[in-house]
């Protein structure tokens, strides 16, 4: 390695335990790295949240990124949990082939659906999108996934904090003991390596990474540059545009996107 170059980090660890004798996953992160970097890429774009909003989209990268941990490798999953009350739109990911966790939260135009809204998107290399919708009721992030987690993934889940930002989560595998899973606790569950037997599955690692760019915003864009370019642009010759995934915004000129239609329909004719 070059002395001159950073040693890269090694990114958020998650560790997957089986639960023996429970028939139990067990996924458990600190995530306070992950935060710091949320806050620093944040700062980046310009944004600041509301306390409160602030805490549910963190809690919702943590809810994602443990579910991540304990699907295949080939597997992505990307929530949008909708509130009525606050209501907002939360959006996060975890990408497991990129290691790559990212989410963003939504509080201008957001539709009043008259009730609260999880929809989960899954997509595996090689495979069509799968999308499975639930309602749930109150404003608790790891409350509506658990709800998710008993609807779509038929078995539950259940979510507990070990510690300030330390979290985990503990899903039913085939025969659980689903009476030992619904009654546990907080402190119970700091004190699950006294109590039972723990075997280390696998430690993955995540870090917060979108991978947007301006080639993707501009395939964004392609279709109504097609159709509406004066309705795109108007009197402007840029327009702005933000990630939906992480916020990131971007300024696309109109010469740019309409030499990204020449470069694209030249590729789509050879």
């Amino acid at each position: 390695m070059n002395e001159a170059q950073e040693p890269e980090s090694p990114g958020l660890e998650v560790r997957t335990y089986f639960v023996r004798e429970r028939n139990a996953l067990l996924a458990r992160a600190d995530f306070g790295e992950l935060y710091v970097d949320y806050y620093l890429y944040q700062g980046q774009i310009g944004r600041q949240h509301q306390p409160q909003h602030d805490e549910m989209l963190k809690e919702a990268l943590a809810a994602v990124t443990l579910h991540g941990a304990s699907r295949p490798w080939n597997e992505t999953s990307a929530w949008t949990i909708h509130f009525q009350q606050p209501l907002l739109n939360v959006f996060v990911s975890a990408t497991n082939p990129q290691r790559a966790v990212v989410g963003q939260l939504f509080t201008e135009n957001v539709k009043d659906n008259g009730m609260n809204l999880f929809y989960a998107d899954i997509i595996r290399t090689g495979e069509q999108l799968r999308r499975s919708t639930v309602d749930f009721e109150g404003s608790d992030v790891f409350r509506s996934v658990e709800r998710y987690y008993r609807q779509s993934e038929q078995r539950p889940a259940r979510f507990f904090r070990h510690g300030e930002e330390d979290f985990v989560m503990i899903s039913a595998q085939p025969d659980c003991d689903e009476d030992w899973l619904a009654g546990l606790d907080d402190e119970a569950v700091r004190n699950l390596d006294k109590t039972e037997t723990l075997s280390l599955l696998e430690e993955r690692r995540y870090d917060w990474l979108c991978g947007c760019n301006q080639k993707r915003m501009l395939d964004v864009l392609l279709p109504v540059m097609k159709s509406d370019p004066e309705g795109l642009f108007g009197d402007e010759s840029n327009v702005r545009i933000s990630c939906p995934r992480c916020g990131m915004k971007y300024t696309i000129t109109r010469e740019t996107l309409e030499a990204h239609v020449i470069q694209t329909e030249a590729g789509q004719g050879s």
